[in-house]
């Protein structure tokens, strides 16, 4: 059984047991979470398709940890005029672990 979640404005594949990274959310860690936008469960045969969301579907998940991605570099250079500007990025992002999708 699987599922297509909607968070952060992007949207996730998901199965039961899946430990995946989404946009930052303001919970504690180990504490458990809901999903209300399904836009997919699929069980074997059975698929339903939400328009836009599958009506009654949820998917709850325990937040496993917070913290921040790889450093992005971003290098800005103008040629021949010695200027040259650089910056560093590190996304925050929440780990969560799926326990659970009912349809």
């Amino acid at each position: 059984m699987y599922a297509v979640i909607k968070t952060g404005g992007k949207q996730y594949r998901v199965e039961e047991g899946d430990t995946l990274k989404i946009e930052k959310l303001e919970v504690g860690t180990g504490e458990s979470i809901d999903f209300d936008e399904v836009l997919l469960v699929a069980d074997g045969d059975k698929i339903t398709v939400g328009q836009p969301l599958v009506s009654g579907a949820k998917v709850t998940a325990e937040v496993v940890e917070q913290g921040r991605h790889d450093k992005v570099r971003i290098i800005k250079f103008r040629r021949r005029k010695h200027h040259r500007k650089q910056q560093g990025h590190r996304q925050w992002f929440t780990a969560v672990k799926i326990t659970g999708i009912k349809a």
